[in-house]
């Protein structure tokens, strides 16, 4: 047939069926328009009705297959999908079915009110956190709304309801694009393509695929050799080419793989794990390895807002949810749940900056520490500085020293009710004892040096008194306290097969972990030393030594074997430590660990941070492209800042603005927004909490600014007049009274109860009674009234109550 005057071919590729080839040759034409009736007569579309037909570099897809198996090992299918589930597909599920409800609920309203809830929902501003756009896409969206009220709201609405989405779409990239390119000194492609498609995605997620433009762009490369885009706005024809390719993927993982995808988000969700840089064209590179490559990049977020917004209960949310646990919204128990245990691990840091916070606080500092303290002190007296480590390098060595945890490692590993043993291998501040440690950790075995070269084999040493008789038949003097004796009884006797040890270095860390798993042994050892052995199974050994903090909430001491006291002993903290494998793992890849530092902006940021603010961007972290690390000015350690650290810091705006933050650390972190959300008040005792907390802020928003406004968690847990009441009296009326600095007319004018007269008068919160000038000063009537004020015993909400 013809086509624009072309002679154009129309058949299945297949031979048999529907046609689904149009085209020029071997060009397949994704745009044309025919006469109807010749079209019905071709069995086809009359217009653009074919998509161009992909034929997938199938050994790299199946090598991003293996790359995703590798970072979620315990994943099935998407219906029974293990980790990913928490990791990546359960917060875009909730934001599904919130969009879905907008599209119900609203498809009534205008195509402003429309599109505003979907752009606050895509831009997390709608109560349902949201990581579809960074932080620089929805601070622009932020922007083009408050600059020009109601456009971008009225084209979001069109992009949701249109009936064909990849007109939709185009219509909406070319109605905004002048908002875009106009608030960005770099052209904005990439904002036009991915602010439309996650929009449009969200309502009609079976036909479009939302776009992150570096890994759909690296998809398309790697599996069809060409890139998705080019240097303009999203086309149609570029629409076209991703939803092909999705499309393709989706139909293989359904037929050939069992994943059972339910829409292109299980797509674009396998896209974003894989395809964040290109692999390796190297096809014999080991999935784990190319992995490496492929992890997604650590956060460094900071959650602010006014007081009283949920940043705290948010920060929990984002922990846990960073950590690859469930998040189960609306369920606060469950979730402070898991964020307890995940802190109790170890896998959750917490910290609060202040003023005199420092860097010797956050990352390492010189401490008194005395001889009796110090396992390396050689006999001296006195005490000496040694390097401490503070929170900051305290999780960073641990997140360091995580290889993983191995498929169902979930359940525990350790029984509670054993008995632990510290125990020493050689001076670990003794270089030519080193080779003591090595070797046992090879051989797995553990070695006593006290006992001297008595085999302690016989039975007949199963008892104290016989160990005590036997080594007095050489040493007639000896007291009870004498370690020979002592250490060999808690070596040979008490530690019992199944007993757990805890190699120490030094007296404020350790190194391994073991099980005792066979008796005492004789084996004479070099010069006649360390002749004393019990063999182990090592459940972790480390490349660098951990804080005993980690395990245990006691000083370690300098006698080489002795049993822990089991109730000072963090087990939930040693169970995560043990699974995760230490430097013998070979399985996963590393757990992630939080930091969480609230009222990060209190301190001095470049005082706590120092040198290490550069080592906090993605790209610098170890394992990364442009890993970097510095040396540390006490310990002389080389540090850096492991890739499965995320950072999350808290900033209440009522106590410093954004814009004074340092301008190194604004440039490191992406920030979000926590504004208060009165829709999540209701109605307690007839009182309307939402309107009186968007009536009391915008009054504020008017006398001071948006950025000292009441937050929602005031009275997120009211649910009588007397708690209301409570709140009120003692929490937000003194907070006005600090945010006005005691100008109590500025604060009865939030309450409601200004008034321009000069008498008095008795508010619904607050009471006024003129004061009398006393005498002597002259009787100046002009003189400006001063009033004494009062807040009420008993509150009136009348113009809050509800209908």
């Amino acid at each position: 047939m013809l086509i624009d005057g072309r002679l154009a071919r129309v058949k299945a590729t297949d031979g048999t069926g529907p046609a689904n080839y149009v085209g020029y040759g071997k060009r397949t034409l994704v745009r044309y328009e025919l006469d109807p009736a010749i079209a019905a007569e071709l069995g086809i579309p009359a217009q653009s009705g074919i998509l161009e037909t992909v034929d997938l570099d199938r050994s790299v897809l199946e090598r991003l297959r293996q790359l995703f198996e590798v970072k979620y090992p315990d994943f099935k299918a998407f219906d029974d999908s293990g980790g990913y589930l928490a990791a990546e597909d359960q917060s875009k599920r909730v934001l599904l079915d919130r969009a879905s409800a907008i599209m119900r609920e609203k498809h009534a309203e205008s195509d402003e009110v429309l599109g505003a809830m979907l752009l606050d929902l895509v831009a997390g501003k709608s109560g349902v956190p949201s990581s579809l756009l960074d932080w620089r896409i929805a601070k622009l969206v932020t922007d083009i709304r408050r600059e020009e009220p109601g456009e971008i709201e009225q084209a979001a609405g069109r992009l949701a309801r249109g009936d064909n989405p990849i007109d939709a779409i185009s219509a909406f990239a070319s109605d905004t694009w002048h908002m875009l390119s106009t608030r960005t000194p770099a052209r904005p492609f990439a904002e036009s393509r991915t602010i439309p498609t996650m929009i449009r995605a969200l309502v009609d997620g079976q036909r479009v695929l939302g776009i992150r433009s570096t890994p759909t762009d690296n998809a398309s490369k790697m599996l069809l050799g060409k890139g998705a885009f080019g240097q303009q706005p999203l086309t149609e024809d570029e629409m076209r080419h991703v939803i092909t390719l999705a499309e393709e993927i989706a139909r293989i993982m359904r037929e050939e793989w069992g994943w059972n995808p339910r829409d292109l988000w299980d797509v674009q969700g396998f896209i974003w794990e894989t395809c964040q840089k290109r692999i390796s064209e190297n096809a014999d590179e080991p999935a784990d390895t190319a992995m490496r490559d492929h992890t997604i990049m650590p956060t460094n977020l900071i959650l602010y807002g006014p007081p009283g917004t949920g940043k705290t209960y948010a920060t929990a949310e984002e922990a846990v949810r960073l950590c690859g646990e469930t998040v189960v919204r609306d369920d606060r128990e469950a979730l402070m749940s898991s964020y307890r245990s995940l802190h109790q691990k170890g896998r959750i840091a917490f910290v609060t900056f202040h003023q005199n916070f420092s860097y010797e606080d956050f990352v390492e500092g010189l401490r008194p520490v005395t001889a009796a303290q110090d396992e390396g002190a050689s006999g001296s007296v006195g005490f000496s500085l040694q390097p401490q480590d503070g929170v900051f390098k305290l999780i960073a060595e641990l997140a360091a020293s995580n290889h993983g945890r191995a498929a169902g490692g979930d359940a525990p590993v350790i029984d509670r009710n054993r008995k632990i043993f510290k125990m020493s291998l050689g001076r670990s501040w003794a270089s030519e004892d080193d080779v003591i440690y090595q070797d046992a950790i090879r051989d797995g075995y553990v070695v006593l040096g006290w006992g001297g070269e008595v085999d302690w084999s016989d039975p007949r040493y199963d008892a104290w008194d016989a160990i005590k008789e036997r080594w007095r038949q050489d040493f007639p003097d000896a007291s009870g306290n004498d370690p020979n004796m002592s250490q060999m009884y808690a070596f040979r006797i008490n530690m019992q097969i199944g007993s757990l040890i805890v190699i120490s270095d030094g007296n404020r860390k350790f190194r391994a972990v073991g099980e005792i798993t066979g008796p005492y042994q004789f084996v004479p050892g070099t010069n006649g030393e360390y002749n004393h052995r019990r063999s182990v199974r090592w459940l972790w050994h480390g490349d660098e030594s951990l804080p005993r903090e980690l395990i245990y909430d006691k000083e370690l001491s300098q006698v080489s074997a002795y049993q822990m006291n089991s109730r000072h002993v963090n087990w939930d903290g040693l169970e995560q430590i043990v699974a995760s494998g230490g430097a013998t793992a070979t399985f996963g890849t590393p757990e992630p660990f939080v930091l969480i530092i609230d009222e990060i902006n209190r301190a001095n940021i470049s005082k706590v941070f120092g040198e290490l603010i550069t080592l906090l961007e993605p790209d610098k972290r170890i394992g990364q492209e442009n890993a970097l690390t510095v040396r540390l000015p006490y310990s002389k350690q080389e540090f850096g800042v492991p890739a499965n650290l995320h950072i999350i810091g808290t900033m209440n705006t009522a106590d410093r603005s954004i814009a004074l933050l340092d301008t190194a650390l604004r440039r490191r972190f992406e920030f979000r927004e926590l504004m208060p959300d009165a829709s999540l008040l209701g109605t307690v005792d007839g009182i309307d909490l939402a309107a009186l907390l968007a009536t009391v802020n915008e009054r504020i928003e008017y006398l001071f600014d948006r950025e000292h406004q009441i937050g929602h968690a005031y009275f997120i847990r009211c649910e009588t007049r007397d708690e209301v009441d409570e709140v009120m009296r003692n929490k937000v009326i003194p907070l006005l009274a600090e945010y006005f600095y005691e100008d109590w007319a500025k604060v009865a004018a939030v309450l409601g109860d200004g008034d321009d007269g000069e008498g008095d008068r008795e508010g619904r919160f607050i009471d006024r009674r003129r004061l009398k000038a006393p005498k002597g000063l002259g009787g100046d009537e002009d003189a400006a009234p001063r009033y004494r004020w009062s807040v009420r015993d008993t509150f009136s909400y009348g113009g809050f109550a509800s209908a």
